[in-house]
């Protein structure tokens, strides 16, 4: 059997565990006028589609409309290729940008590790629990380490040692490992490698976890410098990832309170907690489609 055929056949032995009934999701972004809810949710109604969430968002600074909608496709009578023609036709005078999913067709994800496993691990056993509405069918990483919990998880794991000589390199197979598992996010859990600019743009959607509360700290060692500055509270961020460092739009974040007494072992320790946690709230948000994007910043329809 062929890996591509044995990549099919795993997706379909796994599909049971995901719990995701046939839904329609349309995010969209426009200048804001009068009446776009009514023509929009008209829009949806008109074709058969029974509403099940909607919410709106305006950024009065600058007048920008953002909403997702949220409806059943039992009685929905347009295929996804009808939708886009007749949504592009009939919204034309707004010129929105938008994104429409359906909940049948189920994303594919790709994590990259070094050697902590904590953030790991938490994303599969969630997403072998339900929790998480996608595939994982590759771990990539920059050691060898986490071979193991790979194949305990029946997840393919490839290990590119990476020097400054060769990153370029390596990214560019790293890269054609991502076309060819067609893996629609890639998710850094703890990978502690800046990737290159180049490699963000040839695939841009990319969630990061850091361990402080951005922009406090960003750039290695977070947990040392908020030690040395006597911090109260430790954080951590979830962005999505861009040329910048730790510079790109957030998703999700937490914060956890610590005293004078804690060490910086102690810091790394509880740390861990609220990096799984907020981790695992940023790729369900983008996984289920509740987050848009717009001025380096975000709304999250959570």
């Amino acid at each position: 059997m062929k890996k591509s055929d044995e990549f099919l056949s795993q997706l379909n032995r796994n599909f049971h565990h995901i719990n995701n009934s046939q839904r329609a999701i349309l995010l969209v972004s426009c200048p804001d006028q009068k009446g776009l809810v009514a023509k929009l949710a008209g829009f949806i109604a008109e074709h058969g589609g029974n509403i099940i969430n909607a919410t709106h968002h305006t950024v009065h600074t600058s007048g920008l409309f953002l909403t997702r909608f949220e409806w059943d496709l039992e009685g929905f009578q347009l295929t996804k290729e009808e939708f886009n023609s007749k949504f592009n036709y009939v919204m034309k005078s707004i010129q929105p940008c938008w994104q429409l999913r359906f909940t049948d067709s189920i994303f594919n994800v790709a994590i990259m590790v070094s050697r902590q496993e904590h953030c790991l691990l938490d994303l599969l056993w969630r997403q072998k629990a339900g929790e998480i509405p996608a595939q994982i069918p590759l771990i990539i990483s920059n050691h060898p380490d986490l071979e193991s919990i790979a194949h305990q998880f029946g997840i393919d794991y490839y290990f590119f040692n990476i020097t400054k000589e060769n990153k370029l390199i390596q990214e560019t197979k790293q890269w054609q490992l991502l076309q060819d598992y067609q893996i629609d996010l890639v998710v850094l859990a703890k990978y502690m490698q800046i990737l290159s600019p180049e490699f963000v743009a040839r695939f841009p959607q990319i969630i990061n976890i850091h361990h402080s509360f951005l922009p406090a700290f960003p750039g290695a060692n977070p947990y040392q410098r908020a030690y040395e500055r006597g911090v109260k509270l430790i954080g951590a961020t979830s962005h999505y990832v861009t040329a910048e460092l730790d510079e790109g739009p957030i998703i999700e974040q937490d914060v956890l309170r610590v005293s004078h007494k804690d060490t910086v072992a102690e810091l790394i320790r509880k740390g861990k907690d609220l990096e799984k946690i907020v981790l695992a709230r940023a790729v369900q948000y983008h996984l289920e489609n509740k987050v848009l994007i717009y001025d380096n910043r975000t709304v999250v329809f959570a």
